[in-house]
């Protein structure tokens, strides 16, 4: 197929609770993860994410590091890791929430989907990068997917 023609993938972030509810619990956050593994959206990760999880899986919910450890490599086989080069500092209630919101701005992404209702969902949006919910991006990806079969 020509270049052209191809239509782009969502770039999106996935912030490290709802991988973690993904992977723990399923439901709307796993539906989310699934469009990863499908291929069907572009997902960016960063050293913080990935450790993250990790550190979740493991202390939180007690999860083997051997389970642990294949998560996370199935996760590298399909997200893209970015090293944020920018520091951002807009929210200080928690100041690692920053670190999603640089993986987002260091990948250019279109979407950062993210559980926190406390300090990241309420931003909205940051740097021209929507920030919802895993139902809202839910909605979103399929109206927008919706678009595009109907232009065809």
């Amino acid at each position: 197929m020509p270049k052209g023609n191809r239509q782009q993938n969502l770039k999106v972030v996935i912030d490290t609770n709802v991988f973690v509810s993904a992977l723990h619990f399923g439901g709307t956050p796993r539906k989310v993860v699934d469009l990863m593994w499908k291929k069907a959206i572009e997902v960016y990760i960063s050293p913080f994410i990935e450790e993250e999880i990790e550190r979740v899986l493991v202390s939180r919910f007690e999860w083997d590091k051997h389970m642990v450890d294949q998560v996370i490599n199935s996760i590298n086989e399909y997200a893209i890791m970015v090293e944020p080069e920018v520091t951002v500092s807009i929210i200080d209630a928690k100041k690692t929430d920053n670190r999603i919101l640089e993986c987002a701005v260091a990948g250019k992404v279109d979407c950062l989907v993210s559980g926190d209702k406390k300090h990241i969902l309420p931003l909205k949006e940051f740097h021209e990068i929507k920030i919802m919910s895993p139902a809202e991006f839910l909605d979103y990806f399929y109206t927008k997917k919706k678009e595009r079969l109907e232009k065809k």
